[in-house]
């Protein structure tokens, strides 16, 4: 039995492999030169820069188990315990982070101490705490609602959206707080920061993000017996089920499409697709990364946050980009709609000086380099009614399915969402396999 899998990102990687482990025979392709989908890497003169921050959390256990399956675990750094600075202009650095109590009281005394806000403040976010813990994510009709209004509701003033609740759903579903769907805002809270006391311990890459993802796969792959091809353009897919590729058709008993999903519309033919189709009201939400080169060091922190600031994340990647001397800092932005247009020269003038107040060593600083990567489409609006047009991984063509964080998994666009989609799909194709074999 053979299966074609179309998209080289962590969902078709993750189809790939599980399939193999079957003893399926796989076919990967992949349109680009590389495999790793959103998460690859470029050089840059002696830098190896990726083109965003991936980062992931103590709870994305499928994720960690693709990890392991790449014989990639060992490239990762985890936290021993929840730890975040947040910085403030003009304020001194707060910290959150966890405490040896047991959940949901783990995170209790870093928010009784989390000087950013006001006491006052900090007991509403204790309320609207245990309010959100009662949430159910999977209620459709937190669906149709804001995480901001739901907020405000419970007590959280803008200024605690901003610098408690955003800090988390920002950087988890790509959106402002005000802007998010209340249903994945409260499973990313309730999973993350109320769910294992260490489930939100923080991951980083200590190795360029090519050499996490896209050659382990690679090597893998080829390991196990499966072809990958790479720079290959699928024009089409049939029922049969085929994938027209430069021209000439590949058969295969199953078929998963791991692309986004304005590709995937455009693939598959119009007997599969839903009817209506709703997939073009996931949209898009941008992510854009100022990367910053200095000719000392400024921060003395591997990340922190920021609050009161444009600047939302920021990253030390001097060791993982291969810097010899000085410091190499990424800004991560996301919801990034009004710096996504926005020219170099005029992110320079504005993120160089507000690095300057966040980071007293940056003052005296000389700013060796500074560039931008934009991801147009990172991920999809993760904002109310984004749960509805989110397909499941079966498509109405026997034979043909879907993968990719956009997909029905339950978990917001990320690197573990993209992972559960590519599990999903293997397991629906095996058990499509053993029908084609009964026949």
């Amino acid at each position: 039995m053979s299966v074609v899998v179309v998209g080289g990102g962590l969902a078709g990687i993750s189809t790939a492999i599980a399939l193999q482990e079957s003893g399926v025979a796989v076919t990967l392709l992949e349109a680009r030169p590389w495999l790793g989908g959103a998460t690859h890497s470029f050089r840059r003169d002696e830098l190896s820069v990726d083109n965003g921050q991936h980062v992931f959390l103590r709870c994305c256990t499928a994720y960690q188990g693709l990890l392991r399956r790449l014989g990639a675990e060992h490239l990762v750094q985890m936290q021993d315990r929840f730890d975040v600075p947040v910085l403030r202009p003009g304020a001194r650095p707060a910290r959150l982070r966890r405490s040896p109590l047991p959940s949901p009281l783990h995170m209790l005394p870093s928010l009784v101490r989390y000087s950013h806000l006001p006491v006052a403040d900090r007991l509403r976010a204790v309320r609207a705490s245990a309010a959100l813990q009662r949430l159910d994510p999977d209620d459709p009709a937190l669906d149709l609602r804001s995480a901001g209004r739901w907020l405000a509701e419970h007590g959280q003033r803008p200024w605690a959206r901003e610098a408690l609740w955003g800090l988390f759903i920002t950087a988890a579903l790509n959106a402002e707080v005000d802007d998010a769907a209340l249903g994945l805002s409260a499973m990313v809270c309730r999973r993350a920061l109320f769910g294992r006391p260490d489930a939100a311990d923080i991951g980083v890459p200590t190795v360029p993000l090519e050499e996490l993802h896209g050659g382990p796969a690679l090597r893998r792959i080829a390991e196990m017996g499966g072809t990958v091809r790479l720079k290959a353009k699928v024009e089409a897919v049939t029922t049969d089920p085929k994938v027209v590729v430069d021209g000439m058709p590949i058969a295969a008993d199953a078929v998963v499409l791991a692309v986004p999903h304005e590709a995937a519309a455009r693939l598959l033919p119009a007997d599969a697709l839903p009817r209506p189709l709703r997939w073009h009201e996931l949209d898009a939400s941008p992510i854009v990364n100022v990367h910053v080169v200095y000719d000392r060091r400024v921060l003395d922190e591997p990340f922190a946050a920021a609050v009161g600031s444009p600047v939302q994340w920021i990253f030390d990647r001097t060791g993982v980009g291969g810097l010899r001397d000085g410091q190499y800092l990424a800004i991560s932005l996301s919801a990034a709609d009004r710096w996504i247009d926005r020219p170099t020269a005029a992110l320079r003038e504005r993120f160089v000086p507000e690095l300057a107040r966040l980071l007293p060593g940056a003052r005296g600083a000389h700013v060796r380099e500074l560039f931008v990567t934009r991801e147009r489409r990172a991920t999809f609006r993760q904002a109310p009614g984004s749960r509805s047009p989110r397909p499941g991984a079966a498509t109405r063509a026997r034979g043909l399915f879907l993968a990719g964080a956009w997909t029905d998994t339950g978990w917001p666009d990320t690197m573990e969402g993209a992972v559960r989609s590519g599990l999903t799909a293997a397991r629906l194709v095996r058990r499509h396999l053993e029908g084609v074999r009964d026949r």
